[in-house]
C-alpha cells in the first residue's frame, strides 16, 4: 500500500494512492498516528480497501500533501552513513552510526515550501531514505529489524551548516527548524519496494542534478541501524529513521552552494516517490503541522 494524507496543514484526511490516483481513507476514522500503527492498522487499512474498493473516493485534483504520518514522537536520523559523503565534508569514516534528532515541529508536506530560517546564510539540502517505526521496538536484533518497519517515504533532510557546525554543541540546532523535515509524498509498505539496498536516489536544484547516489552505498544498512538505535531509545509506532544522504551537498562543493529564495528543491528515490519544495525567506508565521 502507499499512504498518503492530504488537505490543509493541521487538518490533514487519510488516503492511499492506487494506480497512480488518489483516493480518501477518512472512513476508516484514524489518522496515519501512533495509535493506528500501533493497533495494526496497516491491516484493518487493508481490510477496509478490499471491502470498499468500489465506493473509494477519489481526491481531488491538486490537493495539497502532508506529510503521510502524522507528526511522530520523534524524528531520529543517522549522519555519515554513505562514504562518499563523509569524505566531500572531510569528517573520518565513522565506526558506528552518528544519530542526531530533528525536531517533530520540522515536519512538512512534500510540496510544501522551505523556509530559511531568520539569520540563516547556510541551509543545505540531503536527499534520505526515511524509515517509519510499525511497532514499539526496543533492543532488537538486526535479524528481526525489519520486523519492526511500517514502510518507507522519500526526506529531504534540510539542514542549516553554520547552526550545525559553527555554533557549538551538538548538530540539532541546524537540523530542527521549521520545514526542515519534508516527508513523501507518501509511506510506501514493504511489499511495494524491491531491494531496499538497492535503491537509487537523487536530488536537484533549479534543474542541475547534485546528488545522485544508490543505497548500495550504505555504511551501515537498514537492520543495522535499526538495532543500534533501538539499544539507545524506544521506538514507538510512526517514528521515523532518516538513513542518511550521498555526496553532493552544498556543503561538499568548492566553494560551498547554498540555497537561496527563489530555488527550488526536486528529489526522489526509486519506488517512493518525488518531491518539489519552492525555497521561501523566512517571515514570522508558524509553518509547523
Amino acid at each position: 500500500m502507499k499512504l498518503i494524507r492530504w488537505g490543509n496543514a493541521g487538518k490533514e484526511k487519510t488516503g492511499v494512492v492506487i494506480d497512480g490516483k488518489h483516493y480518501d481513507t477518512s472512513g476508516l476514522g484514524m489518522d496515519y498516528n501512533e495509535a493506528f500503527f500501533a493497533s495494526e492498522g496497516l491491516k484493518r487499512l487493508a481490510a477496509y480497501l478490499a471491502e470498499q474498493k468500489d465506493n473509494l473516493v477519489e481526491i481531488p485534483v491538486g490537493s495539497r500533501l502532508g506529510p503521510p504520518v502524522a507528526r511522530p514522537s520523534k524524528i531520529i536520523c543517522i549522519g555519515l552513513n554513505y562514504a562518499d559523503h563523509a569524505a566531500e565534508t572531510n569528517a573520518p569514516l565513522p565506526s558506528e552510526p552518528v544519530i542526531f534528532m530533528k525536531s517533530t515541529t520540522a515536519l512538512s508536506g512534500p510540496y510544501d515550501p522551505v523556509i530559511i530560517p531568520k539569520g540563516s546564510v547556510k541551509t543545505d539540502w540531503e536527499v534520505e531514505l526515511a524509515i517509519v517505526i510499525g511497532k514499539t521496538a526496543s533492543y532488537v536484533t538486526e535479524g528481526e529489524a525489519l520486523e519492526y518497519v511500517a514502510g518507507y517515504a522519500l526526506h529531504n533532510d534540510v539542514s542549516e551548516r553554520a547552526f550545525q557546525l559553527e555554533r557549538n554543541g551538538t548538530w540539532d540546532k541546524g537540523k530542527g527548524c521549521d520545514t526542515f523535515a519534508p516527508v513523501g509524498p507518501y509511506l510506501s509498505t514493504p511489499d511495494e519496494l524491491n531491494d531496499i539496498n538497492q535503491l537509487r536516489l537523487w536530488l536537484s536544484v533549479n534543474g542541475k542534478m547534485m546528488q545522485d547516489g544508490n543505497t548500495a552505498n550504505f555504511i551501515f544498512d537498514i537492520p543495522h541501524v535499526i538495532s543500534y538505535v533501538s539499544q539507545f531509545m524506544t521506538l514507538l509506532p510512526g517514528d521515523i529513521i532518516s538513513t542518511g544522504t550521498p555526496a553532493g551537498v552544498g556543503l561538499g562543493f568548492n566553494p560551498p552552494v547554498y540555497l537561496k529564495p527563489g530555488d527550488v528543491v526536486e528529489l526522489g528515490i526509486e519506488g517512493l516517490g518525488s518531491s518539489r519544495q519552492e525555497v521561501k525567506e523566512w517571515e514570522r508565521t508558524q509553518f509547523y503541522y
